[in-house]
């Protein structure tokens, strides 16, 4: 029962966490480790964070969820940079920081270090975009760290488990570490994608003959994520690349015409879990710090200090060569991507300095470095416990939260003004698209069933209705008739369109209230009308 309660009360905490970021101006991770504390210090007891247990039901549908969202086409089209920083960079990063962090604590043995080194290397893309909700980032930059995300977890993890068998039996084989790193990476994908297919096509044939049921739908795409995890894992593949995988593979489902309700409710019902389950971690993070803290005096006896502080030290020095290995890799593999694109006739950025340091400076750590350093296990092969645990366990608690202190006062100045050269295409696609639907929905209109009797009462209405939807569509499409000459007009058009709609659709629903708080409206008729303005509104908002 106090374990439910102190759950309970962190849920609260991340709701109480939004409101106190937007008081404060502080980045929403930043307050809930703060009140994670809070909560450790407090009258209400710990929880034992169980690792196994965090990277099942925790980081499988985040990770689904992110590969479900993130733009196909953008991911493809970066493929090249996003595979360098989520393979090569993680390598780099493991060979240079490990030895960098063996020479400075020589009492950590170089397994220990390559394993630290290997579970800080992937970054968090939950961070990130809480930290530049204020200043957001370039679409292409926000995709390339959102794909580089979703796949150097696995690479880090992968490569963490190779230096810690390599510890626990003294042991390392090159070719043995890279054939097992390729069927746990090839294995993970084929069975994310291979079983997330399979749930697609028996949900198709099962909704033929038993007709849909939106709440069960809802419910397999939660258990989706954990599902695909287990298995994998099972196989002793990536459980993690086979949740990124299922959630890629859910984004090529079929869209059906008559569930609509299903899919707002499906995007209300992730939202909330996106929302707990990214403040949750968080939160869970500040309550482990102070345990991790109080081990500090052993972590300093093991590094062969008697003063606390050089931990302190060790911590930003981590940091400080993290950035660097970051800056120097990502500006060399920029440095040959934007040099293609010239060929191709592209231009690159203007502040290419500044865009690498916003690269850099974006990769900050979180969920998946504290949930791994916690999976170090407690004792070698001889029974002897693992020399150097308590420390990485310190040194990884710390660079989650210097990071992402660095992170926030930085990132907003270096994105300030930063833009990437526009994709020319984006503008005439999206015209051509609404133009050819708005003529399909006339088509459609045009052709509609209608009652063949000049005098019958329902012809003078069907013509009425006809008309007027058909001039809403001709608007449309006249607005959008000429996109290839003047993609950026409909663009405006759109906006401004938007804007008034929304004015207007606030202006109805604060009348209906009115005239329900008066009782001059049922409350049933009060509710449909509220929910009929509110899904407008969400659409025109988006």
């Amino acid at each position: 029962m106090e374990t439910t309660a102190i759950v309970l009360i962190m849920l609260l905490a991340v709701v109480v966490s939004r409101a106190l970021s937007h008081l404060t101006r502080l980045p929403a991770p930043l307050v809930q480790i703060a009140l994670g504390a809070a909560i450790f210090y407090s009258s209400l007891g710990s929880v034992a964070l169980d690792p196994e247990v965090f990277f099942v039901l925790l980081l499988p549908p985040l990770l689904f969820l992110d590969g479900w969202r993130i733009p196909k086409d953008a991911m493809f089209r970066d493929a090249p940079t996003i595979l360098t920083l989520a393979l090569g960079l993680v390598v780099f990063t493991v060979l240079g920081l490990g030895l960098l962090i063996h020479w400075m604590i020589p009492a950590m043995p170089l397994p220990i270090a390559f394993a630290l080194a290997a579970v800080i290397s992937p970054t968090d893309p939950v961070g990130v975009s809480t930290i530049t909700a204020r200043n957001p980032l370039p679409a292409r930059m926000r995709h390339i760290l959102e794909g580089e995300s979703l796949f150097n977890d696995a690479s880090g993890l992968v490569c963490m488990r190779f230096a810690v068998a390599a510890a626990l039996t003294g042991s390392f084989s090159l070719w043995s570490a890279l054939a097992s790193f390729v069927w746990v990476a090839a294995g993970g994908l084929a069975i994310g994608t291979a079983l997330t297919w399979l749930v697609i096509q028996l949900h198709f044939r099962s909704r033929a003959l038993l007709g849909d049921d939106g709440g069960a739908q809802i419910l397999l795409t939660l258990l989706l994520p954990s599902g695909v995890y287990l298995v994998a894992e099972y196989f002793h593949c990536s459980g993690i690349l086979a949740a990124v995988a299922a959630g890629i593979t859910m984004a090529f489902a079929p869209h059906t015409h008559g569930h609509a309700g299903t899919r707002i409710r499906r995007t209300a019902v992730w939202d909330t879990l996106q929302f707990a389950a990214n403040g949750a971690i968080f939160v869970l993070l500040g309550e482990q710090i102070p345990s991790i803290v109080s081990g500090a005096a052993l972590s300093v006896r093991e590094a062969g200090h008697l003063n606390p502080w050089w931990l302190g030290w060790y911590v930003l020095l981590i940091v400080v060569a993290l950035v660097a290995l970051r800056f120097a890799w990502v500006w060399v593999t920029m440095r040959v991507t934007w040099f293609g694109a010239r060929l191709r006739g592209s231009t690159a950025p203007e502040s290419y300095a500044r865009l690498v340091a916003a690269m850099s400076l974006a990769g900050v750590r979180g969920a998946i470095t504290l949930a791994g350093v916690l999976t170090l296990p407690l004792k070698l092969a001889d029974g002897s416990p693992l020399p150097g645990r308590d420390l990485a366990i310190f040194l990884a608690a710390g660079v989650i939260v210097v990071w992402l202190e660095l992170a926030s006062i930085g990132m907003p100045h270096l994105l300030s003004g930063l833009k990437l050269p526009p994709d020319p295409t984006h503008w005439a696609q999206e015209s051509r698209a609404k133009a050819a639907a708005a003529a399909a929905a006339m088509r459609a209109i045009e052709s509609a069933p209608r009652p063949d009797d000049a005098q019958h009462p329902d012809t003078a209405l069907h013509v009425d209705a006809a008309t007027r939807i058909l001039q809403i569509y001709q608007h449309r499409l006249d607005q959008h008739a000429d996109h290839g000459a003047t993609p950026r007009r409909g663009g405006k058009a759109d906006a401004i369109e938007r804007k008034l709609r929304l004015l207007a659709l606030r202006a109805e629903r604060d009348e209906v209230l009115r005239l329900g708080s008066t009782q001059e409206l049922a409350e049933v008729t009060l509710r449909k009308l509220v929910r009929e303005i509110d899904l407008q509104e969400a659409r025109h908002g988006s």
